[in-house]
């Protein structure tokens, strides 16, 4: 038997690991150890089951400044990650769960908005708390992505106390749907009809972002949303 058969195992390694650009997610906790993970691909495949990550997990990152952890022998005991694909690692404040308004910049509209491009409004921390939908002061939709059937909507909370802009709504939009057709240039009901103002918008529905392309009257609702879960009770109302 070589030198190198008779090493000892590393030690288990606990670590909590992110969802990239989801400032909803609080995270989830993995024992690392090499009788469970015998390759850093087998634990990228558990984290994109335990993550529910839309597409599968390709990178890990450290949370602060974003560098990319390239084997599992880097995993430190008692650190945190953040999952990726092969998106572009989004800068968020992972660490401080329920207070990601803190990275960004106010536009003329005194509007914050993140790195990661998600939209901040001056009362958006509480439009992230979990319970009623009709005491909090907030907007909640659901949003597709144009022709994607793999990724979930994500939710989109507006503040009912701020004018909403229109043109920044589909800059924000066009960052956090990343189109593979580029920018969002509308919003359309499940129907394939158009939004044209944030007036039409209603609390608690489905919409679709769609780039230049045509609209894709595809079963986002039914096959992304489980019929029978929290997510369709919180957000469909």
């Amino acid at each position: 038997m070589s030198s190198h058969g008779l090493a000892l195992a590393p030690p288990a390694r606990n670590v909590v690991v992110y969802r990239n650009g989801d400032p909803f997610f609080s995270g989830r906790k993995f024992v690392v150890n090499q009788r469970r993970f015998l390759t850093f691909e087998a634990f990228l495949n558990e984290v994109t089951k335990s993550i529910h990550a839309p597409l599968a997990v390709r990178n890990l990152y450290t949370p602060r400044h974003g560098h990319r952890v390239a084997e599992l022998g880097d995993l430190q005991d008692g650190c945190q990650y953040v999952a990726a694909g092969f998106e572009k690692f989004k800068r968020l404040d992972y660490l401080n769960h329920g207070r990601k308004e803190l990275r960004g910049t106010r536009n003329s509209q005194g509007l914050q908005v993140s790195t990661s491009g998600w939209l901040f409004f001056p009362t958006f921390h509480s439009c992230q708390n979990t319970g009623s939908l009709h005491v909090l002061g907030c907007f909640y939709y659901s949003v597709f992505r144009n022709g994607d059937l793999l990724s979930p909507p994500f939710p989109l909370p507006l503040s009912k106390s701020t004018p909403l802009q229109w043109d920044t709504l589909l800059a924000t939009l066009t960052e956090e749907a990343d189109l593979r057709s580029g920018a969002v240039n509308k919003l359309c009901r499940l129907d394939g009809t158009q939004v044209s103002g944030g007036e039409e918008l209603v609390n608690g529905d489905y919409y679709v972002a769609v780039g230049n392309e045509e609209y894709k009257k595809l079963p986002y609702f039914e096959l992304l949303v489980p019929q029978d879960s929290a997510y369709k009770t919180l957000w469909y109302v």
